[in-house]
């Protein structure tokens, strides 16, 4: 080019040369129509034979042959790549997609909200500031705001779609730690009460968060596994009688070992009256405010400080999105809000509040999407009848498994239970023993996917039942299943 220096020419060069290099990353029209038939294709196969899918798949390889293909400086074929996700990602282990995956509380990740996730990713808009994504945040916030009246909060609530409850906790847990204006030579007098049902992300979201010294008092619980608001009120006068800070107390409303609801009313009565923060775990049974049965189990979370709520739960979504939702979002805010000189085009930009500015996260996936076009496709009702079928499921198990002979636990709350094989005659270790070998045999049966766990010393079966696809003939093979191997041992 005229006008040049010849250093200027090379320059050019080795940019147009670069450019020629990384043309792959832009595929035209006729790639991207291949690309996508081969995915589709591959999607399709897996849906037409969702009916068959075991809930369990246990391989010896454990997807071992995807490690045959490096990460290398060329690429391979889509159809090599594609048969390597199926059989070495796809085919072992769980399959939460499975009706028959009882184990644990997946939704099953309804179809729409695949289609939203590929949409999200194609055009990558940025949900994290209202001045780069305006409609991507709007988005967010209306669906906040919809769970936020679901729940009962007042207008002032905000929250944050995250990628789980795990976080979503950790988000609730730092904006109580910052509106009681905890200090480190507070924590270890700030005192914290749950039960022994908690989930363990709330021990993990106290440590992460600093206070890993506060101590965390086990209120006791009773027959039914649910939190003892007596037992909390005498905890707190007696810690306040220690020269002790009582602040947070955090109740499930669903736990995961056995869907058990704690008394949420009396509790809220109780920190309103202490000056506690309440915090409500909903990551599973939130969701179920969508039906009648619901809001009457889980009266008394309108009046928490913070909620979490799982929509890979209880709305079916693929796994990754959890919420919290705090009643004073102002609080929120001040918990979570920065900025940097790089951002100060945004500052100039009003608009409605930014996810950035209420969470840990800056990087911010357009989450939203996932739960919005299905919601704005479907409507609320299918969602609503599912969640009233997997109430009923759960009845129908304890029901049919107690006319089988085998020891039940509590009526669900929600839709988990647990149970057990007792043979009479049989010692407590020696039950034990036998409901392992159920359960380690219903896994390698691979039919349905059942879970355990221990409660006072009895190794127990738990059967969770809310993936979309798993209606009446699932829990009755999964019955059928129990019997045989029971019979079996």
């Amino acid at each position: 080019m005229m006008g040049e220096r010849p250093a200027d020419v090379d320059l050019v060069k080795q940019i147009r040369r670069l450019e020629r290099a990384a043309r792959p990353l832009e595929p035209g029209t006729t790639v991207r129509k291949r690309l996508r038939k081969s995915v589709v294709a591959s999607s399709e196969r897996f849906l037409r034979n969702i009916e068959s899918l075991k809930a369990y798949i246990e391989t010896d390889d454990k997807g071992v042959g995807l490690l045959r293909a490096p990460i290398a400086e060329e690429g391979i074929p889509l159809e090599e790549a594609i048969a390597l996700f199926e059989h070495d990602v796809v085919r072992p282990g769980g399959q939460p997609a499975s009706s028959g995956y009882l184990a644990y509380i997946p939704g099953g990740g309804i179809y729409p909200a695949a289609l939203g996730d590929f949409l999200a990713a194609v055009t990558d808009k940025y949900a994290g500031v209202f001045f780069a994504g305006p409609g991507a945040v709007r988005m967010e916030n209306m669906l906040l705001r919809w769970v936020s009246d679901l729940i009962g909060f007042p207008t002032g609530s905000a929250g944050n779609i995250a990628s789980g409850g795990s976080i979503a906790n950790l988000t609730a847990l730092v904006t109580a730690r910052e509106a009681h204006g905890l200090r480190s030579a507070d924590f270890p007098k700030a005192v914290v009460y749950v039960t022994n049902q908690a989930h363990h992300s709330i021990d993990r979201a106290l440590r992460i968060a600093g206070l890993g010294e506060a101590p965390v008092r086990r209120i006791a619980i009773d027959d039914r596994f649910r939190m003892r608001p007596d037992q909390l009120e005498q905890a707190i006068a007696a810690d306040r009688k220690q020269g002790l800070r009582p602040w947070l107390v955090v109740a499930a409303a669903g736990t995961t070992d056995t869907g058990a609801v704690d008394p949420l009313a009396p509790i809220a009565a109780i920190c309103e009256r202490e000056g506690c923060w309440f915090h409500v775990d909903a990551a599973y049974g939130g969701f179920f405010l969508l039906t009648e049965h619901g809001r009457t189990v889980l009266k008394g979370i309108e009046r928490a400080d913070s909620v979490v709520l799982d929509p890979h739960k209880g709305l079916f979504l693929p796994w990754g999105a959890g919420i919290v939702v705090v009643r004073h979002g102002k609080t929120l805010a001040a918990a979570h809000h920065y900025s940097g000189h790089y951002m100060q085009d945004a500052l100039k930009s009003p608009g409605e509040i930014s996810p950035a500015d209420l969470s840990p996260e800056l990087t911010k996936h357009f989450r939203a999407l996932r739960m919005w076009l299905p919601l704005v496709l479907l409507g609320v009702k299918p969602f609503r009848a599912a969640l009233n079928e997997k109430l009923l499921l759960a009845r129908y198990f304890r029901q049919e498994i107690e006319r089988h002979g085998f020891e039940v636990g509590p009526p669900p709350e929600l839709s988990i239970v647990t149970f057990r094989s007792a043979r009479a005659g049989t010692s407590l270790q020696e039950q034990n023993r036998d409901n392992e070998a159920i359960v380690d045999g219903v896994r390698r049966d691979g039919r349905v996917f059942l879970s355990s766990t221990t409660l006072d010393g009895r190794f127990t079966l738990r059967m969770a039942v809310l993936g979309f696809r798993t209606h009446r003939r699932t829990i009755d093979l999964a019955i059928k299943i129990l019997c045989e191997q029971r019979a079996g041992l």
